[in-house]
């Protein structure tokens, strides 16, 4: 990056003539060959969520999650038609394409319009959906869609510090560790420090060409079984630059 300075010869940031504010994401549905995520409605959605995340014993998943997992059936879609109303968390079920069922959910938050920042989050995979082609997939769709059809600049994953499957996916996924905030939140009654990770959009060309070699069909063999990691195109791509 070219290094600029004001009249006062002080370093300052690269200039953004063109930039405008982005659009908020919308409740459209994003599809793609393994998944199809659908803008979260609790009588659509709850009875296949419930079945889904109740095969997790013991609520493993729910651990390092802001709330407790549900006690009943009713518990459970009240709060996902209470999470379904938001703006901001806005909130989609993932589905799987073969099936039709609904397997899981992620959400977009702490969106900056002014800005071109949004994060990705509240990610409920079920046994169903995690370490599938279709988790994968999902976490794709909404990456392409905030920065090729939204035009935002910054893309953000966070998760607590001792989360270290959550630290290992997002890695996987081509985020950028860029440090822990100490003392960031109080949850279920304990500390969290968050790990924040990124991805930004001159990083974004090479993720998402590793992301569509990782997805074709001549990536998986017969069995499904994949021929070359997403950990492995990633590493190939071209280094991502650093400020």
């Amino acid at each position: 990056m070219i290094e600029r300075t004001d009249d006062f010869g002080q370093p300052i940031g690269l200039s953004l003539p063109d930039w405008r504010a982005r659009a908020r994401p919308s409740r459209i549905s994003l599809s793609g060959e393994f998944c199809r995520l659908e803008p979260l409605h609790a009588d659509r959605h709850a009875s296949e969520l419930y079945a889904a995340v109740s095969e997790d014993i013991g609520y493993k998943n729910w651990t390092y999650l802001s709330r407790d997992p549900p006690t009943d059936f009713n518990q459970y879609r009240d709060w996902l038609a209470e999470m379904a109303a938001s703006e901001d968390p806005l909130f989609y079920a993932i589905l799987d394409q073969r099936s039709g069922a609904a397997v899981g959910i992620a959400a977009y938050l702490r969106m900056d319009p002014a800005n071109g920042v949004i994060e990705v989050g509240h990610l409920n995979f079920s046994p169903r959906l995690q370490r599938t082609a279709a988790a994968t997939e999902a976490m794709f769709l909404m990456m392409r869609h905030v920065f090729d059809e939204l035009g935002y600049r910054r893309y953000e994953w966070k998760c607590d510090s001792l989360n270290a499957p959550s630290r290992t996916t997002a890695q996987r996924l081509g985020f950028q560790y860029e440090g822990t905030f100490r003392q960031a939140l109080v949850y279920k009654g304990r500390n969290r420090d968050s790990a924040w990770f990124s991805i930004i959009d001159r990083d974004w060309p090479a993720i998402k060409n590793a992301f569509e070699q990782w997805l074709a069909n001549d990536n998986f063999d017969a069995s499904g079984k994949q021929r070359n990691s997403l950990s492995q195109l990633m590493q190939q791509a071209p280094t991502q630059q650093k400020d």
